[in-house]
């Protein structure tokens, strides 16, 4: 077999075999394959397409091209959640206690964020001590006595995927639905995970612009879990704005913390209380997706919820107490807000925009090296469809930097549309991909 002839073979059109996919997947990943023969396969594939049966051969050969972590220890359904992204998105942080209280084994693998804001070990970082560096027999004893462990992504896992997608990056084949869904799934099936729910976002802080895109890919990816044998469910949900009121690490991880109180923002609340009815239907917990949204509301009005965090957290080395005090959390020294400069209604937020405030605060990473404060970021006090005077606050801003401050400030107002007709607000959940 030579890679010349799979690439021509895919550049007139056919579909490559599972044999032929492994061979190529395995041959790159031991450094067989050259680059730039692998790159001629790349276009070939964003312009030719992949059938459904390509593309689940792709998935499979790149999460068996390193270790497939072995979760056969851990008691009941194990059920993993990934979101595609967004600002302000710290769902993982509500959720996971959430569904753990309800009694689904929740064993996940997350990473740390590039762009606008940290990602969920970042995030959970802002709790003194906590790591995600534990050994894959503490993740699984974790998990077995409390219900819920978050480990680092190791180097083992899906190395094909990782060396394909720097590749995709450099060679402008990043933006194929098979190859952005078989790169997502590749990661998910080899964390072992019994049962997957899917968060797509779609809108203009989401990678899926268009609803069509978004709707899409979901498909794509339901395939490929449910054709691994994986239950798979997909949300499509609303990201043209921030999700939520705060965008900011430990910002986010406050807001994490009032919602498992009761008290979180209408949105945030919703996509979690969706997210999780799925979880629990997937891992048996609830026949209906009415039911498991009781046990959901239940868990957090009698504190378990809360509680499962403060265990969590305590389990990974982090201050449990701070779960309980989280106005103790780090703060920035300089809080300040954006004051409305006109009346009229918020009519539209380039939710990206907001996403660069934070970065320019400090709160994100342009480079795999940068140091994030987990300090800084914003609070938004209005969202699209919102009444405002002149004068009102937008946002507080959480700095500790006064020209950071003022060059966040003044994007951020660009961010935002005043006009003088109120606008109707876009549903959140835009669809559920079942198959």
């Amino acid at each position: 077999m030579r890679m010349y002839d799979l690439i021509m073979k895919k550049r007139k059109g056919s579909a490559l075999s599972d044999e032929e996919i492994r061979f190529m997947v395995q041959g790159y990943t031991k450094g067989d394959i050259p680059d730039y023969q692998m790159s001629a396969m790349m276009m070939a594939v964003y312009f030719r397409g992949m059938d459904a049966d390509e593309t689940l051969a792709l998935t499979m050969a790149m999460a068996e091209s390193g270790d497939m972590l072995d979760l056969g220890e851990i008691r009941g359904v194990k059920v993993d959640k990934h979101s595609t992204g967004g600002v302000g998105d710290k769902t993982s942080l509500a959720l996971t206690p959430m569904v753990a209280a309800a009694g689904v084994t929740v064993a996940k693998m997350s990473g740390r964020g590039l762009g606008h804001t940290g990602g969920t070990i970042d995030k959970l970082e802002s709790f003194p001590g906590f790591s995600t560096a534990i050994s894959e027999q503490q993740f699984k004893e974790n998990v077995n006595r409390i219900g819920i462990a978050i480990m680092g992504q190791t180097a083992d896992l899906a190395p094909a995927d990782k060396k394909l997608y720097a590749l995709r990056d450099v060679t402008a084949t990043v933006d194929n639905m098979s190859l952005i869904a078989s790169s997502i799934m590749s990661k998910k099936l080899a964390a072992g995970a019994d049962a997957i729910v899917l968060d797509v976002k779609t809108g203009s802080g989401a990678f899926m612009k268009t609803e069509e895109d978004a709707f899409a890919l979901a498909r794509e990816m339901v395939r490929i879990g449910n054709g691994a044998d994986r239950k798979t469910i997909a949300v499509v949900s609303d990201m043209d704005q921030p999700l939520g009121c705060a965008v900011g690490n430990a910002l986010e991880v406050r807001e994490a913390i009032d919602t498992l109180n009761g008290n979180g923002p209408e949105d945030f609340v919703e996509l979690c209380m969706t997210l999780g009815s799925y979880m629990l239907v997937a891992g048996g917990k609830a026949a209906t997706k009415d039911d498991a949204e009781a046990i959901l509301t239940e868990v957090v009005r009698n504190g378990s919820a809360l509680d499962k965090l403060a265990e969590f957290v305590e389990a990974q080395g982090g201050d449990r107490e701070l779960v309980y005090h989280p106005e103790r959390l780090t703060q920035a020294s300089i809080a300040q807000e954006i004051e409305s400069p006109a009346d009229g209604y918020i009519q539209k937020i380039v939710c990206d925009e907001i996403g660069i405030c934070s970065l320019i605060l400090g709160g994100g990473r342009e480079t795999k090296e940068s140091e994030i404060d987990l300090s800084v970021g914003l609070v938004l006090h209005k969202k699209v469809g919102d009444a405002v005077r002149k004068g009102d606050s937008l946002a507080t801003i959480h700095a500790n930097d006064q020209a950071r401050l003022e060059a966040a400030r003044e994007r951020f107002l660009r961010a935002y549309t005043i006009g003088a007709e109120p606008v109707k607000k876009k549903p959140l959940i835009k669809g559920i991909v079942m198959k």
